[in-house]
């Protein structure tokens, strides 16, 4: 198999240098791929590293920068924006220039079609990394199968890999994981009641799914299920519907504002039962938007916002703390779950194009053979049976305390 560990390469940014996960290498020892953190000693001398030349190596990023889900795509287009930035101030790969050529999706399976189509013929590109939208994703996936080209999407929808498609791979927790946890959350909580609302997008349809088949199976009944449009712009119908039922608890499925103004509007009807929001608002612009209702929401995330939380024990911490660390540094604002998605979706395709150069078949199949990974959002194990790699614990739940993530008690 082909081992992919942290460990192999010095990015170096600002005044920190992080030792991270790019490439396959050597395995480790043991069987718990090794993070290792490096950083050079006083007054040591940085070595220096000749500048990448040549024709680049084309990778493409399709990132929704504007439109609803802004608050995903911006940071993962950043994180792709550094990455390029690391790996051409340590020489490129094999000493030629790394290029990511990024595209603004919108959000819109459109939009990302006339993407898929100019980063493929006009550009050439070897994979892509993208899209943030679980709907914009599922809508692709035929045109990304015939093109036969690389895709490590960065939604969270488990149908974008089930059944499992040749091409197409991703790296967000699952929305099938997420209700699971959420569920196994309720049950300690001894809540078996609860009403859903969820968006009409495909993360939201998707989300609601997942709910509705394992709910019986989590002894949970749901007793209400509202929906509200990405652009909505008040919930109170929706919530005063719920507020007549019995259910012990809400769970909203959604991204982008709409989610914030379900726990502002909880709050202002004076709902007093809990509300569960899912993976898809774990960033601060959810807590900004919300204000004072962000306070007590629970969520399913990936460890990266509660990183510095985690045991030292932990086999994520390492790396998530350096990938946090080289994104404030460089952008003097919070790293988030959504960021990592595609930091672990470029970092997965680098490795592959190490190991199988620029032929697009090759460098699947060297995606696919990816073990041992340590990512943000868990440690990926990709085989021809399983293009997502994850398991349910890539998942903590998480409640917000005074403004800040916590880990859920």
């Amino acid at each position: 198999m082909h081992k992919v560990h942290a460990g192999t390469m010095l990015c170096m940014l600002g005044i920190v240098a992080l030792l991270v996960a790019l490439t396959g290498c050597p395995e480790p020892p043991s069987e718990t791929p090794e993070v290792v953190m490096e950083v050079p000693e006083d007054g040591a001398e940085t070595p220096e590293v000749a500048a990448p030349e040549g024709d680049p190596i084309k990778i493409g990023g399709i990132f929704a920068t504007t439109g609803p889900a802004a608050a995903l795509g911006q940071p993962e287009a950043d994180t792709a924006r550094m990455i390029e930035e690391m790996v051409n101030a340590e020489g490129g790969i094999d000493g030629r220039p790394l290029q990511i050529i990024i595209r603004d999706t919108k959000g819109d399976e459109t939009e990302a079609l006339k993407a898929i189509m100019e980063l493929v013929e006009k550009e050439g590109v070897i994979a892509i990394a993208g899209p943030s939208r679980s709907g914009t994703t599922l809508g692709i996936i035929d045109a990304i199968e015939k093109a036969e080209v690389p895709l490590v999407s960065c939604a969270a929808a488990a149908k974008i890999t089930t059944p499992v498609k040749k091409w197409v791979f991703k790296t967000p927790q699952t929305d099938a994981h997420a209700v699971e946890t959420i569920f196994g959350y309720l049950n300690d909580k001894g809540i078996s009641k609860i009403a859903v609302i969820s968006a009409s997008s495909g993360f939201g349809v998707a989300g609601l799914e997942q709910l509705e088949a394992q709910a019986e199976g989590a002894g949970i009944a749901i007793t209400t299920a509202e929906q509200f449009q990405d652009t909505d712009t008040d919930m109170t119908s929706q919530l005063t519907r719920i507020k007549g039922t019995d259910a012990e608890a809400v769970v909203c499925w959604g991204i982008g504002p709409a989610p914030a103004l379900v726990a502002k509007n909880m709050m202002q009807l004076q709902m007093e039962i809990p509300l569960i929001q899912s993976h898809g608002v774990a960033n601060k612009r959810f807590i900004e938007a919300a204000g004072d209702a962000a306070n007590g929401v629970i969520l399913p995330a990936g460890k990266l916002l509660v990183a510095d939380q985690l045991d030292d024990s932990e086999a994520q911490k390492e790396v998530l703390l350096a990938y946090k660390e080289a994104f404030e540094t460089k952008y003097e604002r919070d790293a988030d779950t959504f960021g990592g998605h595609s930091w672990d979706a470029v970092q997965i395709i680098l490795a592959g194009i190490r190991e199988g150069g620029e032929d697009r078949a090759a460098v699947r199949d060297a995606i696919e053979s990816t073990t041992g990974f340590i990512g943000t959002g868990g440690v990926f194990n990709y085989t021809a049976e399983d293009h997502y790699g994850l398991t349910a614990d890539a998942f903590v739940m998480i409640e917000i305390v005074d403004g800040e993530w916590q880990l859920a008690k």
